[in-house]
């Protein structure tokens, strides 16, 4: 069935609906019989006056059965004969002929029957109670001696005005219980709109509103009907909303996406002019307010993903000629220092190849930052985390700055990306304590979730707090207070990350002084699981640690990393630390002799080698023997199995 068809099945459909709530306000009783005398339609008087059943007045009911009906239940009196009464009933209504009629019903009352044919055959009668009419006139009558033709003719005027006045109530009576269906219908759809739905009239005053104001805000009050929306909103977002309302009730529709300071959504918010007429005058604005929150947050992560992409095409070829450059310099120098050189050139290459290798670490930077990055949420239980993270970070902090973690967040465990939390939190300690300087000091990181929408994450020091520079500034890539010392891409990388991940970042300044930076992050509760732990990572290829540690943060760990079993011995003084896993082969202390110190040291330690040695080696069996033995490449599946302790030490 074509499009047009389907409209015209719904206009019809709509204007029998309209014809039959037209003819059920006429206080008369009405039925309409075709060719066939089968009822083609009558209103509820009909079946009210008479008692019909409900079969005898829907479509299609015989004229003959109603009339058997009728008869059996004394509608005309005593009849000897039923089925003559019905025949000559029949033949009376075959002949088409327009009648008026008076007759008195068998339960005493008066009714007029008047019938008229219609052209295509058939015809449609109207049945008027006039009891109260008949006994006006007889009572007329009876008096007429005594009652003069004024007062007579003014009699059957009240008698008509009341007639009137009665078809009018009653019409009123059927216009009142359609608009509560409406308005019932109406109030259920509102309520299961997912938006919140008012309206407010040109003194700015809710006059409706649905029972979503809450759920799309939460912490508003759902019952604003009677009260200023700008009481209803905080000082902030009622700013915001004033510009919009007022153009609404000049005519100007609008659509404004803001923040709600007090529940942390996205919200946007569309505002309809309220014009019954289209050239009267304007006596409200309609408000229609959803949730973006999840839609922003998904919005920013992609934006910053696009940014990610374009940054890399950028930058992969700049990178690589710059690398062949950096290559090329480091190999001249390395020339120049084999050749007889005057005193104090050997500074200045050893000088030019220190530039060039720090070249090549920040070209290393970039591509990080520019690279590709999954997000790896999994559920982390923040206690654990952060007590892992205080360790680690109080370990990079010198006496006198000490570090406070306070964390107010409801929800025990929450979906996060555990590695990339970390190094923001770690890189944003480093600069707290570089900005505190050689003085003493205090960095506090406070959690807290903003209702149920962000994880908020504060971290301030008692530095001199950000420059106006640095505030405008201090987010763009290279962008650095450190002179030499710093790559500028510290707070880059976490404005990325926080980016990727659909949330915030601000920089400001604390009334007292020091800087401070705010992170948002989407709140997202998850089930509590087993603790995280902090694992120590040590192998002399800086590539292999990093595929190690992406296996670890995947699956929730919190990671530290060092090139050599010095290195190692000295990381696992920090308090908290739960594991080490060792290369077998590290140079001049391998992994057996660490781990065998390491066990010393540290009995509570639990231990692990990693080699690609064949299983027959002696080292190999020889650590073998005392702790579990990982194949390079990982199986993360065995990796799991030995840090769960499902595997033998």
């Amino acid at each position: 069935m074509g499009e047009w068809e389907d409209d015209i099945m719904a206009k019809s459909a709509l204007t029998d609906h309209l014809t039959l709530a037209g003819l059920n306000l006429i206080q008369q009783a009405l039925s309409i019989y075709d060719a066939d005398l089968r009822l083609a339609v009558c209103n509820r008087p009909f079946q009210t006056m008479f008692g019909l059943p409900e079969h005898l007045v829907s479509p299609g009911a015989r004229f003959d059965e109603t009339v058997r009906w009728l008869a059996k239940n004394g509608e005309y009196g005593e009849v000897d004969d039923l089925d003559a009464f019905v025949k000559d009933r029949v033949e009376a209504a075959r002949a088409f002929m327009p009648h008026y009629m008076e007759r008195q019903r068998a339960n005493g009352r008066t009714i007029s029957v008047e019938g008229s044919p219609l052209p295509e055959g058939g015809w449609v009668t109207v049945y008027t109670d006039i009891t109260a009419t008949k006994r006006q006139e007889a009572l007329l009558r009876a008096r007429s001696e005594e009652l003069s033709d004024q007062v007579l003719s003014h009699s059957e005027e009240l008698a008509r005005t009341n007639r009137r006045l009665e078809a009018t109530i009653a019409q009123l009576e059927e216009a009142k219980r359609q608009l509560t269906e409406m308005e019932a219908r109406i109030r259920v759809t509102t309520e299961m709109t997912p938006a919140h739905i008012a309206r407010l009239d040109s003194e700015g005053v809710y006059t409706y509103t649905n029972r979503r104001l809450s759920s799309v805000m939460p912490g508003k009050r759902s019952d604003v009907v009677g009260i200023r929306f700008d009481e209803v909103f905080d000082p902030v977002t009622s700013g915001r909303l004033k510009g919009p309302v007022a153009a609404a009730l000049r005519g100007e529709a609008s659509v404004l996406e803001y923040d709600d300071e007090g529940s942390g959504r996205r919200i946007r918010t569309a505002f309809t002019p309220d014009r019954m007429d289209p050239d009267g005058p304007i006596t409200g604005v309609y408000l229609l307010s959803t949730d973006m929150t999840e839609e922003a947050q998904a919005r920013a992560a992609l934006a910053q993903t696009h940014k990610r992409e374009l940054a890399a095409q950028l930058t992969s070829g700049l990178a690589h000629d710059f690398a062949n450059l950096l290559t090329i310099i480091l190999g001249l120098q390395g020339r120049l220092e084999r050749m007889p050189l005057p005193l104090g050139a050997h500074d200045l290459t050893e000088a030019t190849k220190m530039a060039a290798r720090r070249g090549g670490t920040l070209l290393d930077k970039i591509a990080r930052i520019s690279g590709p990055h999954e997000m790896r949420t999994a559920p982390v239980v923040l206690r654990d985390f952060l007590d892992g993270f205080t360790q680690l970070g109080r370990a990079a902090l010198p006496e006198g700055v000490t570090l406070s973690i306070e964390n107010t967040v409801e929800h025990p465990a929450l979906m996060l990306d555990a590695g990339g939390l970390q190094d923001s939190l770690l890189n944003l300690v480093l600069n707290a304590r570089d900005a505190i300087g050689g003085k003493d000091g205090r960095i506090d990181i406070r959690l807290a979730n903003l209702r149920d929408t962000w994880l908020e994450i504060r971290v301030s020091d008692t530095g001199p707090g950000f420059s106006d520079h640095a505030l405008a500034n201090a987010l763009n890539p290279f962008f650095t207070t450190k002179g030499d010392e710093g790559s500028g891409l510290g707070l880059t990388m976490v404005y990325d990350l926080t980016k990727l991940a659909g949330g915030k970042l601000d920089l400001s300044n604390a009334p007292d002084g020091g800087g401070v930076v705010t992170l948002r992050l989407p709140l997202k509760a998850a089930e509590a699981e087993a603790r995280p732990l902090l694992i120590l990572v040590v192998d002399d290829i800086a590539e292999l640690r990093a595929g190690i540690r992406d296996t670890l943060t995947h699956m929730g760990h919190q990671v530290i990393e060092a090139a050599s079993g010095e290195e190692a011995l000295a990381l696992a003084e920090i308090p908290g630390l739960d594991w080490v896993i060792s290369d077998l082969r590290l140079g001049e202390m391998d992994g057996v002799e660490l781990l065998s110190r390491l066990a010393a040291r540290h009995p509570q330690l639990r231990l692990a080698l990693l080699t690609s040695l064949p299983e027959n080696d002696p080292r190999r069996v020889e650590g073998a023997a005392r702790w579990p033995v990982l194949s390079k490449p990982i199986e993360p599946t065995r990796l799991a199995a030995v840090l769960n302790a499902e595997v033998a030490a």
